[in-house]
């Protein structure tokens, strides 16, 4: 039996994925408060230990028949110790050994965006094309590039972070050091904060309180929110511009959270798209077809 891990900047999944690549049961837990967590490495590792009881529970199966654990993670990976994961307070972490060790079973390790971009383009919205990127934006923005087919792999770093891209001069300061990151501007964990800023909600608001909000016809014509939303779709759009100019994709599919936001996002990003002349070969822009299960299943690809 396969485990699928995805270990995100604000929750962890944990799923049973076939080997025809799809998910029999699945757990879930947000990362919450992170600051007031005394060892968030302890936090990770019982989570995860729990997450998997609950699902193996879930299907009436004993920790024996795990097989296989694929592990997705928010950081660079080298000899199976994660480094860098910004979003979690987390330089390095030696979490797949600590698995193999507990579970007595292979733990393969890669960065989360490229096991999300592995399962879109092997089984979802990017199969039909050669050039392409996929961008996840959640707690931050992870990226896969594939070329000729083939997703870029470096040799020393992971590649593609395009959520460091700087597309502010001296802008908001990032968790890698640097000022003005994309994912300071982009990532759904910015759009909503900027949200609980604007109308003024509990920190600890939901994700799923914040989607009820912004899709309440309400707030339809508001013209602060449509304000805060267009220039939302502009930070995106600057960054997608450069990716383009860049790599020359023939496609961009966007996955992580974003995907929950088809209306009120991605249908104003595509409008903004259509409307305006650009100076570069746009490429179609797509949806995640596998939403924010493609990291479990790509971690065991």
């Amino acid at each position: 039996m396969q485990i699928g891990i995805d270990l995100g900047g604000s929750h962890i999944a944990v799923a049973i994925v076939s080997k025809k690549n799809t998910i029999i049961a699945k757990r879930e837990k947000d990362i919450k408060n992170i600051k007031e967590i005394k060892d968030i490495k302890a936090y990770i590792v019982e989570n995860i230990k729990k997450l998997i009881s609950e699902v193996l529970k879930d299907v009436g199966a004993p920790t024996c028949v795990i097989s296989k654990i694929g592990l997705a993670v928010p950081g660079k990976v080298k000899s199976k110790i994660i480094y860098d994961m910004y979003n979690l307070g987390i330089k390095e972490f030696d979490l797949p050994l600590i698995l193999e060790q507990y579970y007595n079973v292979n733990v393969s390790v890669r960065n989360d965006a490229k096991c999300a971009g592995l399962a879109e383009k092997n089984l979802g919205n990017l199969q039909n094309y050669d050039d392409a990127v996929f961008l996840c934006l959640g707690t931050g923005i992870g990226g896969a590039t594939f070329i000729n087919g083939k997703m870029l792999e470096y040799f020393k770093q992971s590649g593609s972070e395009y959520g460091h891209m700087i597309i502010e001069k001296n802008g908001i300061e990032c968790g890698c050091g640097n000022k003005g990151c994309f994912e300071k501007y982009a990532s759904m964990k910015a759009f909503k904060e900027g949200i609980i800023k604007l109308l003024k909600l509990e920190e600890n608001t939901t994700s799923e309180n914040i989607l009820k909000i912004v899709s309440n016809k309400i707030f339809e014509n508001n013209e602060e929110i449509n304000n805060y939303i267009d220039k939302y779709i502009q930070n995106l759009l600057i960054g997608l511009t450069n990716i383009i100019n860049i790599i020359e994709p023939e496609a961009i599919c966007i996955g992580g959270s974003f995907v929950y936001y088809e209306k009120i996002l991605y249908t104003r990003l595509i409008e903004k798209i259509n409307s305006e002349k650009y100076n570069c070969n746009m490429p179609k822009i797509v949806l995640a077809k596998l939403g924010n299960e493609a990291g479990m299943i790509g971690a065991l690809m």
